[in-house]
């Protein structure tokens, strides 16, 4: 039961690892890791919205990855393998609902960019933008 405890122990590490990125503002655009849908994908700053509020969850997964980690060491019996169990299950759970709120709050951001907003060609799109 020690390696379930250490496994989980590192999936705690590197998703608190995230949410403390995400939080922070530091987890850049990337192909790996973070909140990745269409809508947050759409810029940099859309990223960091999403990621930022996904942040608190993906925390909280990493915090329930640790206690079943703890019950696998500490605990007797069957018990350490249905709180290992548990815990996977609810840090899946967290994060996939950190992902879906901040899918969301990217959703909610209005897309600014592209051609035909007040332009009135491609060729301008550039002279929009405030300098």
């Amino acid at each position: 039961m020690v390696i379930v405890a250490v496994v989980l122990f590192v999936a705690a590490v590197a998703i608190g690892a995230l949410g403390v990125a995400g939080l922070t503002g530091r987890l850049g655009r990337n192909r790996w890791a973070g909140v990745r849908t269409p809508e947050s994908l759409r810029d940099d700053e859309t990223f960091a919205l999403a990621n930022k509020v996904a942040a608190p969850t993906m925390l909280a997964a990493a915090g329930v990855l640790v206690i079943g980690g703890l019950a696998g060491v500490l605990l007797d019996g069957v018990l350490p393998v249905a709180a290992a169990i548990v815990a996977v299950v609810a840090a899946f759970l967290l994060t996939a609902a950190g992902g879906t709120l901040g899918s969301r709050a990217a959703a909610a951001v209005p897309e600014t960019s592209g051609c035909g907003t007040s332009c009135g060609a491609c060729s301008l799109k550039g002279a929009c933008e405030p300098a």
